[in-house]
């Protein structure tokens, strides 16, 4: 068998798996053997997705690659159906990264650790799974399936308040599951054909009111997943109990999930649809921007506060995904990646603090730069891509998705200028809750009331491990900032052909339904010119 036969995807999806069914019968007592054990399967796993898509993977194609397809419950119709293009393989990278450093990060485990790595392990296959998955039921049981893991991570290994945040979480995303099915489902049995290939559905012809019904039951789903205001309550009770590892994955990669979801479904399988839904997704993410920031300024829970900003981040996605323009939609994938870099960043950090404090008050914290000055460091720099501080990701992607709605020709001059400027108040608040964290949790006096044993001096800094955990993270960060083609050269014609999809979508409509343009929310006159060129910035 060639390099080029061999069934890369496959092997990617299933190694962790496969692995963790290994660690019930390794060897240990205390934990050490299986920790590493997960950890060289982990590296081992990032090694192989970066060897196969250096070997196999052509950026340049915007189609479908590395497919492979097998039959495998064939009475119910499902088949392993997987592939990659530029919307999925920077993701599956991304996920390779911040779950190979997150189980890195869980040094501590002394609570049945055994558990804890098969869950982390099988959690590593199922996110893989879901940015492969080509069958619409290989989508959705690797979807379901991550659930089972994260549940049992918060209720198990999490803070107080584990069960109900473990619960919350479950239910939100079960009952959001179930959309997915319906709506799903709908669109496969629909027409003489009945197909779970997702290409092949989103080749049918539905008509618009069956598309609008579809797209609201995926909007509903996967904005439950993102998470999209006013779905997005779980979130804070989640990351607030969840130990810092999971922490890592669920900010890093969980909420990528319902982006791209968003992208594969609601814009690619139903665009017609998608012309009626972007302006209340660009509502939504507005709102999503201001109220995650504000939300986010009131809390002095140091991880309800993080799990609250990436809340308002994730606004960028949206307003991203409904400009109808390359620029736009590009800064929206690569929002994704910057805030999985950035928020895994942060959340490893509050971790780290916890383990020196054991609190994530921050009204209980202060004055401990000069004793952890690398900790302060390292989190000082990821509050600072977290802002958009220029020459780092988060500007990059966030620059990209306003000049995307601002050049859009699709909307109205008021409308853009409406949610420009709500999102921009949004912007703002964002450095200074930022700040405040710094200022609360590192400057000051240290806080005599509370752990007196290990105040200023008993504080030990941040470990060699532990540094290394953070520059993985910050280090890509500053060069995407620096040079953001090395992520966007990934994706660019993937990200052009879906624009190009959906403009095609809003002429038809507009062409069929003339009276659209009452609503004032659309410029006065149909786009006449195809989808816009990347400008410079990511060139």
């Amino acid at each position: 068998m060639s390099v080029a036969e061999f069934p890369w995807l496959t092997a990617i999806l299933l190694f962790p798996l496969i692995a963790a069914c290994a660690i019930p019968v390794i060897p240990d007592k205390y934990g050490k053997n299986v920790r590493s054990y997960a950890i060289a399967v982990a590296f081992t796993e990032l090694s192989l997705m970066i060897y196969a898509f250096w070997q196999q993977y052509n950026w340049q194609v915007p189609t479908l690659q590395m497919a492979e397809s097998y039959p495998w419950i064939p009475q119910l119709g499902l088949n392993w159906a997987v592939a990659v293009d530029g919307l999925s393989m920077p993701l599956i990278v991304l996920t390779g990264l911040i779950t190979t450093l997150a189980i890195f990060a869980a040094g501590n485990v002394q609570q049945k650790p055994r558990l804890f790595y098969f869950l982390m392990l099988c959690l590593y296959s199922a996110q893989i799974g879901v940015f492969a998955a080509q069958d619409l039921l290989l989508f959705f049981f690797m979807w379901e399936l991550e659930l089972i893991p994260v549940y049992l991570l918060i209720a198990i290994w999490g803070g107080s308040k584990r069960l109900y945040a473990a619960t919350k979480f479950i239910l939100y995303t079960a009952i959001g599951s179930i959309f997915i099915l319906v709506a799903g489902l709908a669109m496969a049995f629909y027409g003489d054909t009945v197909t779970f290939n997702m290409a092949e559905m989103g080749l049918k012809q539905y008509p618009i009111a069956f598309e609008l019904l579809a797209y609201a039951g995926f909007l509903i789903a996967f904005g439950v997943k993102l998470p999209m205001f006013p779905l997005h309550t779980w979130l804070p009770d989640a990351h607030g109990e969840a130990s810092a590892p999971v922490s890592m994955v669920l900010a890093g990669v969980l909420l990528k999930m319902g982006g791209y979801a968003l992208i594969r479904f609601n814009i690619e399988m139903l665009p017609n649809a998608h012309v009626y839904f972007a302006p209340l997704l660009a509502v939504l993410g507005v709102v999503g921007i201001v109220y995650g920031a504000i939300a986010a300024f009131g809390q002095q829970h140091l991880k309800r506060r993080l799990a609250y900003s990436s809340i308002s981040h994730m606004g960028f996605i949206l307003v991203g995904l409904a400009s109808f323009n390359a620029l736009g939609v590009s800064g929206a994938v690569l929002q994704m990646l910057s805030h999985g870099l950035i928020a895994a960043a942060l959340f490893f950090l509050a971790g780290v603090t916890y383990d020196r404090t054991h609190t994530l008050m921050m009204d209980e914290m202060g004055g401990i730069a000069k004793s952890m000055p690398k900790a302060f460091a390292l989190m000082t720099a990821a509050a600072m891509a977290s802002l958009a501080l220029p020459g780092m990701s988060g500007f990059v992607s966030e620059l990209q998705v306003f000049l995307g709605i601002t050049t859009s020709d699709v909307y109205s001059a008021n409308f853009k200028t409406v949610m420009v400027a709500i999102a921009a108040f949004g912007v703002i608040i964002t450095p200074i809750y930022l700040l405040s964290t710094l200022r609360q949790v590192f400057y000051g006096k240290p806080n005599p009331t509370l752990h007196l044993e290990q105040v200023s001096s008993y504080f030990t800094d941040a470990n060699p491990r532990e540094v290394f955990i953070a520059a993985c993270l910050i280090v890509p960060i500053v060069a995407i900032g620096l040079y953001p083609k090395l992520a966007t050269q990934t994706y660019d014609v993937k990200t052009v052909a879906v624009t190009e999809q959906a403009r095609d979508a809003f002429s038809t409509v507009a062409q069929a339904h003339p009276t659209l343009y009452s609503a004032g929310w659309v410029a006065p006159k149909l786009p006449s010119s195809p989808s816009p060129t990347l400008l410079g910035i990511v060139e």
